[in-house]
């Protein structure tokens, strides 16, 4: 059974979207991105230096665009010759969710996620995303705050010792991996005093205290906003970041991913959710890596590939043709 995520912030590099521009249609489909979005994708994604794409609201709808690229590019047409994950909200084409066991996000790749699965449009996830990204940023200008990785120590231990620093265990990550949140001040105090049996504290590049309450101006912005927008039901097992359920219902994917700007993502729990279904394999679309790499960690047995750039499509495609096996509707849970 194969697995199709979508990575979070922090992804990014300089120029990672600039193998994709090769691809027939990509230009043009990232140009209308870009339009609807109201953020020169093109030109972020593969002339911006480093700092630039740091910004919150110009990472996370590059990350998006890239995700729902590299989608298309894996799986092109249908049997009908119909693409896929176009102009309206049926995601992949049949031919992608007949082989597809589920699909999930880690963050911001909700979003993707949620446009794989039919439950948004294209031009929908790139107008939450670019709002999103805003909300969050304008959010984290108000105080200090940022995120690092704590990697090793037994999990319960680690977060015991992160509430008692006043910091948000914000990503459990699963494989001894932890990400924290708070305040410039609250993170010092964290490299300082690492908890026992922690490896090392790795401070990440974003621009903030991404879910926890530091974000809670953002959820009301964005509570807003998709008060109004078409979600549908999604058309492939949606693997939700809240606590790795199943989801089946728009309605509920929508309040979760309005909720999930606030509160920490659980993506030890998805992963644990992909080995019950019976997960053989995962691909990461672009720009893939990081989830990958905690998935060798966590699920040993399970097949991964990361979907960096157009030369690993060939993989990918073998990987599918190995592993996909036509799955029954999954329960929501």
């Amino acid at each position: 059974m194969l697995v199709l995520v979508a990575p979070g912030q922090g992804a990014q590099k300089p120029g990672f979207l600039t193998p994709w521009l090769d691809l027939p249609g990509v230009t043009e489909r990232l140009t209308w991105w870009s339009a609807v979005s109201g953020l020169d994708l093109i030109h972020y994604g593969t002339k911006a230096d480093e700092e630039e794409i740091r910004d919150t609201a110009v990472a996370q709808p590059l990350l998006v665009a890239a995700a729902l690229v590299s989608a298309r590019a894996l799986f092109p047409k249908d049997a009908a010759g119909a693409e896929g994950a176009g102009n309206s909200a049926e995601g992949l084409p049949g031919s992608a969710r007949a082989v597809l066991g589920a699909t999930a996000g880690h963050s911001v790749g909700e979003i993707a996620a949620a446009a794989v699965a039919g439950v948004l449009t294209e031009e929908t996830a790139m107008v939450l995303v670019r709002r999103r990204g805003l909300a969050m940023a304008e959010a984290a200008a108000q105080a200090e705050t940022g995120m690092s990785a704590v990697l090793g120590g037994e999990q319960d231990d680690v977060v015991a010792h992160l509430t008692k620093l006043g910091l948000t265990p914000a990503n459990v990550n699963g494989a001894g991996q932890i990400v924290a949140a708070g305040t410039a001040e609250q993170l010092a105090a964290l490299a300082a005093d690492k908890p026992e049996g922690v490896r090392r504290v790795v401070p990440l590049a974003v621009a903030g205290a991404f879910h926890t309450d530091h974000m809670a101006p953002a959820v009301s912005a964005l509570d807003t906003l998709v008060a109004g927008a078409p979600f549908a039901d999604p058309r492939l097992p949606y693997v939700s970041n809240r606590d790795g359920h199943v989801v089946n219902s728009g309605a509920e994917i929508a309040q979760r991913l309005v909720a999930q700007v606030s509160n920490p993502v659980r993506w030890d729990l998805c992963m644990e959710t992909f080995q019950r279904l019976g997960a053989t394999a995962i691909i990461e679309v672009a720009p893939g890596g990081t989830l990958v790499g905690i998935a060798k960690r966590a699920l040993p047995g399970v097949k991964t590939l990361a979907l960096k750039t157009p030369d690993d499509l060939e993989a990918a495609r073998a990987l599918i043709a190995e592993h996909a096996v036509p799955v029954a509707d999954t329960p929501a849970e």
